[in-house]
């Protein structure tokens, strides 16, 4: 873990035990927990606000999976960087199974053409689509994409989520408390 990373990124959960809010949609008897638990996760786009645990969701997904697990920005990625998502699935030296996990940040921001070059992949199973976007999805992302894919909304996080959140990074060797063991010495 680099230091100088921020604290949010160095606390971030690695599991869906470690993961807090959304109980929602990711509580133990939730249909997504057990997906995931499951590793039989089909195509999602997770919308909410910033701040409510998109990207988190994404990472432990990518913990917990046996799937090759690729992250793209939209803001800075094009159809070239998908197309190699795509060659390295397709290639059975690097990668056997012929499925990977392709989480889209900010997927709201893909233009037409770019969330079309994803559709024939996610369709036939190549792509299991994880998109992450602050904006209405409905609106956002191409409808082709929004019918195969499951919609699931993020509610902001509680103060209760707040606090044990800072809880957690105040005992993390990661967070806080490797800044307080420094200053003891």
């Amino acid at each position: 873990m680099d230091p100088k990373e921020p604290l949010a990124y160095r606390v971030r959960p690695k599991s869906l035990e470690e993961y807090v809010g959304q109980e929602h949609v990711i509580g133990k008897d939730k249909i997504l927990y057990r997906t995931i638990k499951a590793d039989r996760l089909s195509s999602i786009i997770l919308f909410g606000p910033p701040g409510c645990g998109k990207t988190s969701l994404a990472r432990v997904i990518s913990e917990t999976t046996k799937y090759k697990f690729y992250k793209i920005n939209a803001v800075t990625a094009g159809v070239a960087d998908i197309k190699r998502v795509i060659e390295e699935t397709q290639n059975f030296m690097l990668n056997p199974a012929g499925k990977s996990i392709l989480f889209i940040d900010e997927i709201h921001r893909f233009n037409k053409l770019q969330q079309d070059a994803l559709l024939p992949f996610v369709e036939n199973g190549t792509i299991i689509l994880i998109g992450a976007t602050t904006e209405n999805p409905y609106f956002e992302v191409n409808k082709a994409l929004i019918s195969r894919s499951m919609v699931i909304k993020l509610e902001p996080l509680t103060q209760e989520n707040v606090f044990t959140i800072l809880k957690n990074a105040l005992k993390s060797k990661e967070g806080l408390r490797r800044i307080q063991c420094k200053n003891r010495r």
